[in-house]
């Protein structure tokens, strides 16, 4: 066993301390703590130790309120009051454009936080286990049945506990649409019987085949007041109040003028290009899924400005697209863009570009990368969609320069 003075907390979410120089990682551990623990692994010039007892607790320490806490592997913060929450989102930010982007003095905001700690998820994924909803044990392939989840919506509270028996399901998503109440299941596998009771839209999953079997098969949710529908389990944020704080910021950092072209590249349904767009005088999106391309059609053709939606890869299409634009938002998968992908936007020339991430260390590595294309980061604003969790939500703002 080993003490140790805990002094920050790392990317990807642990506390981390120093013991004769050696970085010490200790999940569950808080800022400002003293504790005891277990040395489990030793890398050299780094350890985790495993939180055996925290011998005198930060004051911004609370009890977690869920009873799954710890044996459920969906958050990692609980035990952490709210604002230390955005307080580690922010410093996490800052360390990564620091260390990987080496960006002097980060200008990164406080985060933002969109609406209450708990309560907020318009989506969820559950595996199933022996017929009954279930998230994966923490730091386990075993699964750990739910009932309930305290940070699903308040209109999707109730679904888990009236699924019954989901038998052959290999899983299930369940969303609702923030603006309206809808709510709709998403089975991997065979529909049970009893979706009839549910009071939600039921789709089946076979593969990559979705066939509605109650309802039509989509939701259709309301941002920055513009209707997008959202088919099946396609990609849309899980924080509906986050969607709308990250519109405002892109729109912030974009500024579009009249006679603009704004490039909307990894599109999804049109979240950004659809909503920021309306204030340019043409659209182009980009969206390399299919479902969410349909969607995005389809959004698009209520759009007050032209939209043209090109499916395919981000960096495959947009060297074979004439015109440039203007200002544009990208939206990557957890890797980022990466070089090709930086190439492949800079070419537009854009004035203006909004960055929207998932990972503050991918993020990180594309802003050093946009520096050597000539971009300079402004300011990055955390946006906390995912509370109780150490996941970090980011909207960057680089100019030409």
């Amino acid at each position: 066993m080993i003490e140790l003075e805990v002094s920050g907390i790392a990317h990807g979410g642990e506390a981390v301390g120093r013991l004769e120089g050696k970085a010490c990682f200790v999940d569950g551990a808080m800022p400002g703590e003293r504790v005891r623990g277990e040395v489990v692994k030793d890398a050299g010039a780094w350890a985790r130790v495993e939180l055996a007892e925290v011998l005198a607790p930060s004051p911004q320490r609370v009890d977690p309120p869920c009873p799954l806490f710890g044996a459920c592997g969906g958050c990692q913060w609980q035990f952490a009051a709210y604002p230390a929450q955005l307080e580690w989102k922010r410093s996490i930010l800052a360390g990564q454009l620091a260390h990987l982007g080496r960006v002097q003095d980060p200008p990164v905001r406080d985060t933002v936080a969109p609406g209450e700690p708990f309560r907020y998820r318009n989506r969820v994924d559950f595996r199933v286990a022996s017929g009954r909803p279930a998230f994966s044990r923490r730091r386990s392939h075993l699964l750990q049945p739910v009932d309930d989840c305290l940070l699903l919506h308040p209109a999707l509270a109730d679904l888990p506990a009236r699924l019954g028996d989901l038998g052959e399901a290999t899983g299930i998503t369940l969303r609702v649409a923030a603006a309206t109440g809808a709510r709709l299941a998403i089975v991997h596998g065979e529909v049970p019987a009893q979706a009839a009771d549910w009071g939600c839209g039921v789709v089946s999953r076979q593969r990559h085949r979705l066939t509605p079997v109650i309802g039509p098969g989509h939701l259709v949710e309301t941002v920055a007041g513009v209707p997008l529908r959202i088919t099946g389990d396609a990609f849309f944020q899980t924080h509906t109040a986050g969607a709308e704080a990250m519109v405002a910021l892109v729109e912030e950092a974009l500024a579009p003028r009249d006679g603009e072209t704004l490039l909307d590249a990894y599109a999804g349904g049109g979240l950004f290009g659809l909503t920021v767009g309306r204030r340019a005088s043409r659209v182009i999106a980009v969206e390399s899924s299919p479902l969410a391309a349909g969607d995005l059609r389809h959004n698009a053709g209520k759009a007050p400005v032209p939209v043209r939606v090109v499916e395919g890869k981000v960096e495959a299409v947009l060297p074979h697209l004439e015109g440039g634009w203007d200002v544009a938002v990208v939206d990557p998968p957890r890797t980022g863009l990466g070089e090709a992908g930086v190439q492949a936007v800079a070419a537009g020339r854009p004035r203006a570009l909004a960055y929207v991430s998932c990972d503050p260390a991918s993020l990180a590595r594309d802003t050093r990368t946009l520096a050597a294309a000539g971009y300079r980061l402004d300011w990055a604003a955390p946006v906390d969609l995912f509370p109780q969790t150490f996941h970090i939500e980011t909207v960057a703002a680089f100019t030409a320069g």
